[in-house]
């Protein structure tokens, strides 16, 4: 019977009261936050906290906290435990990404910082990290970061009254011509081509696929 051990997140207050910390893979958006702790919850786990990409755990009768329990209740909605310190790294820094670009409103968007704030909140030197991102993904963090923006990009575009001009606006661009070279590079078409596919394209993608 393999036991848990600590992993690392600055998104939530340090594991207290024999708690330990879960990194999990798939966690992309507040819905996973809910099914995630249901799920743990269900399994007889006492869940402290949650947040993309990690939770703190504990067991009800002060026990150690058990890989396979944890795994089990998981893997059915398409979870998964992430073990290795380097794998925990990087699914640290894409749900800061993720949170970064998809849940925190324009006016919060540090969009000239991003290297400086994703470095503050994990909590380690941005060439570091985009080192292990690189290594452990294939892809660097910049590209990663550019295709989040572009598939935040598709979902604001999903409205037929938004304007490319203003989707780029909103995501930081310098101009409308700036958003559309990206968009074209990750996708092959235009943003307006995108957007004459009308509501329902298949063109969106998971965010858990865009590493």
């Amino acid at each position: 019977m393999k036991t848990m051990t600590q992993s690392a997140s600055s998104s939530l207050p340090a594991p207290a009261g024999g708690a330990v910390r879960l990194s999990i893979r798939n966690m992309v958006c507040p819905r996973c936050l809910r099914v995630v702790q249901r799920e743990l919850e269900k399994a007889g786990l006492v869940v402290d906290g949650v947040a993309l990409g990690a939770a703190n755990v504990r067991m009800a009768d002060g026990g150690a906290v058990r890989e396979d329990v944890v795994r089990s209740a998981l893997q059915a909605y398409g979870f998964a435990l992430v073990e290795d310190p380097r794998d925990q790294l990087v699914e640290q820094v894409k749900a800061v990404v993720v949170e970064l670009i998809h849940y925190t409103p324009t006016e919060l968007q540090p969009f000239h910082t991003y290297s400086h704030f994703i470095s503050e909140r994990v909590g380690r030197a941005y060439a570091y990290l985009s080192h292990q991102f690189s290594v452990r993904e294939g892809l660097t963090l910049e590209k990663y970061i550019i295709r989040q923006k572009v598939e935040r990009a598709k979902e604001l575009l999903s409205y037929q009254d938004a304007k490319v001009a203003e989707v780029a606006a909103r995501l930081g661009y310098s101009s409308a011509a700036h958003l559309t070279n990206q968009f074209r590079q990750v996708t092959g078409m235009s943003p307006s081509a995108f957007q004459a596919l009308g509501p329902g394209s298949a063109g969106r993608l998971g965010l858990e696929t865009l590493s």
